[in-house]
Parts: structure tokens; C-alpha cells; sequence
């Protein structure tokens, strides 16, 4: 039972890390997709507010985006529930996982220095150079196998003043006078 439950969260942490890079980073950049959510508004809103999205805010039921979230979520514990007879473990490994996913990601997107602490891969996830890295939310286990981890978070590079916004401060000095 217990073997099976580790293999069930080890088997989420793998989904989780496909159906982030394979469906809502490759489907989802296609405005037209049922997972442009992600991408386009998800991915924005966490980029303008250094980790923080409202739409986590309130009822489950108050956003098409929390929705689908939660949908593909279940969809993805239940997709282990065949298994229940064989390996009961297995399932509520899965199914703890996926439900880890959920709480993880929304505290995350609620509480941005706790995720800075507790989560930091998700955080350069979002808030790094690569937002193409860095798949796994709740453990980063399928990232360090699958050579996708990328620290960002205390390191040199996110301590660098970004050059972006050297320029944007020299352009709007005045000129000097001569």
C-alpha cells in the first residue's frame, strides 16, 4: 500500500509535469484553445504582480479559468481511479497529489512570499527569464530527471538590475542642458 502510494504521487508529479509543458504552455499559446487560460491570462496577470493572481480569490465557481483548472485536475486523479481494486495505494497517491497540485498552486498565486520560501521552482517558473522550464508545481522531481529545472529564485541573475529598465530610467531623465 505504501509503495503504491509513493508510485501514485511519482506518476502525478510526471502528469503534472506533460499536461503543464505539452497542453497548457504548447496547446494553450493558440488564443483559440479551451487552454489559453493558462498562457494568456494566468501567465500575464503573474508577471504584472510579481506572483500574486487574483483570480484565485474567492469561489471555485467564479472563474472559467479556476474551473477548467480544477476540471483538468480531477480529470487527472480520476483517470487513476480504474486502478482502485489492483492498487488502492497507487490511487490515493494520485489522487493526494492532484489535490496537492491544487492547494499548492492557488496558495502560491495567493501568498507570493510563500511561494518564494515553499515553492521557489514554481516561482521561476512564472517570474524567471524561461517561462518554457520549470514545469513540476508541487515538487520539482520530473524537472531535475527530465533537465527542465532552472533556479532563478536567489540567485545572481534575478539579483542583476534588469537592462530593460536601465534604459526605460536613462530615456526618461531629462536631457542636460548645455
Amino acid at each position: 500500500m505504501v509503495l503504491g502510494f509513493i508510485v501514485g504521487v511519482v506518476a502525478e508529479n510526471a502528469l503534472e509535469w506533460a499536461v503543464h509543458k505539452h497542453v497548457l504552455h504548447g496547446l494553450g499559446r493558440n488564443k483559440e484553445s479551451f487552454w489559453a487560460f493558462h498562457w494568456h491570462d494566468h501567465h500575464k496577470n503573474v508577471r504584472k504582480t510579481g506572483g500574486y493572481d487574483r483570480l484565485y480569490e474567492g469561489s471555485l465557481f467564479a472563474s472559467p479559468a479556476k474551473m477548467k483548472e480544477a476540471v483538468g485536475v480531477m480529470a487527472g486523479a480520476l483517470a487513476a481511479t480504474p486502478l482502485i481494486r489492483r492498487s488502492p495505494g497507487f490511487v490515493a497517491g494520485a489522487w493526494a497529489a492532484s489535490a496537492a497540485y491544487y492547494f499548492v498552486h492557488r496558495k502560491a498565486h495567493l501568498d507570493p512570499d510563500w511561494a518564494r520560501r515553499w515553492v521557489p521552482w514554481h516561482v521561476d517558473h512564472h517570474l524567471g527569464p524561461d517561462q518554457d522550464a520549470n514545469w513540476c508545481v508541487t515538487f520539482p522531481l520530473f524537472d531535475a530527471l527530465l533537465g527542465t529545472r532552472k533556479p532563478f529564485v536567489g540567485t545572481a541573475e534575478e539579483q542583476a538590475p534588469k537592462a530593460s529598465s536601465t534604459v526605460v530610467a536613462a530615456s526618461s531623465s531629462p536631457a542636460p542642458s548645455v
